[in-house]
């Protein structure tokens, strides 16, 4: 669009020499955003909830997994709901809390992602992309304070960089940098433990899968919020393995070899706590 066109629409103009879409929408049409809207006062409606999330860093990455269950107060409101999304080429997103806005607030970090590149010609940095989530995440506080919070996991590598890095987040907006491993939602504390267990340095990318595969199992067995491994519907975590050559989903095959096998271990064992 050459100058003289630009002119011609002031928003558009000003939405091209910005590189965050999301300030660009919070200053010309906040009523779009998730959290633009005013809620009248009142108890708010039961909404379905997304539960746990984890991830852990391995050899040359980060990988991030998450359960399939929605909640809705004591009722499970869905079986196949997706919690760990692709951020970009090089980092995930992984939501727990109110569930539609959850969702929301990824896509709108996906196409601020995009957008940055598009008008810098590059990839924002890690660092910045954590921060830029964290603002979304303050933005919803208002939502936050009336029961609608939403608690993502981030994650992701440093093109060039040898070592992935997580990062958590409060209701507040609050960014803070996770070592080694890190879980959220209403299973995490479980979760965390196993990890804590499971967890080595030096673990490669399929050790890893297997690590945060079995922290969900051991979640699930705790949490009621948290869904397990559905050998029945054949319904597996979502996974997703992040190194330098990009962020890749695995598959549902190969997650239901690693369930198989978790579970015979535990049947020969005889585990029951």
């Amino acid at each position: 669009m050459d100058s003289q066109r630009r002119s011609e629409f002031p928003a558009l103009e000003a939405a091209g020499s910005s590189s965050s879409f999301f300030d660009y929408v919070s200053r010309s049409h906040p009523g779009l955003l998730p959290f633009g809207q005013v809620l009248p006062p009142g108890s708010m409606p039961a909404t379905p909830h997304g539960t746990t999330i984890v991830a852990l860093t391995c050899t040359g990455g980060v990988v991030m997994a998450g359960d399939r269950r929605a909640t809705m107060g004591s009722m499970i409101a869905n079986r196949h709901i997706e919690k760990v999304f692709p951020a970009d080429k090089y980092s995930v997103l992984g939501i727990a809390g109110t569930a539609g806005i959850a969702i929301d607030i990824v896509r709108l970090f996906q196409v601020e992602l995009e957008h940055y590149e598009k008008i810098e010609g590059t990839l924002l940095s890690l660092e910045g992309k954590a921060n830029r989530l964290g603002a979304m995440i303050r933005a919803n506080l208002p939502m936050a304070l009336q029961g609608l919070s939403v608690v993502p996991l981030f994650a992701g590598v440093e093109p060039e960089e040898p070592a992935g890095r997580l990062f958590s987040y409060d209701v507040t907006g609050g960014r803070y940098e996770e070592l080694e491993h890190h879980s959220v939602g209403s299973g995490a504390v479980f979760a965390r433990g196993a990890l804590k267990k499971l967890w080595r340095p030096e673990m490669g990318p399929e050790e890893a899968v297997a690590v945060a595969v079995e922290a969900l199992v051991d979640a699930s067995d705790d949490d009621s919020a948290t869904g397990g491994p559905d050998l029945v519907r054949q319904l597996w975590p979502v996974v997703y393995v992040v190194t330098q050559q990009g962020a890749t989903r695995v598959s549902p095959e190969t997650l239901a070899a690693v369930v198989e096998t978790i579970t015979a271990r535990r049947m020969a064992e005889r585990r029951e706590a």
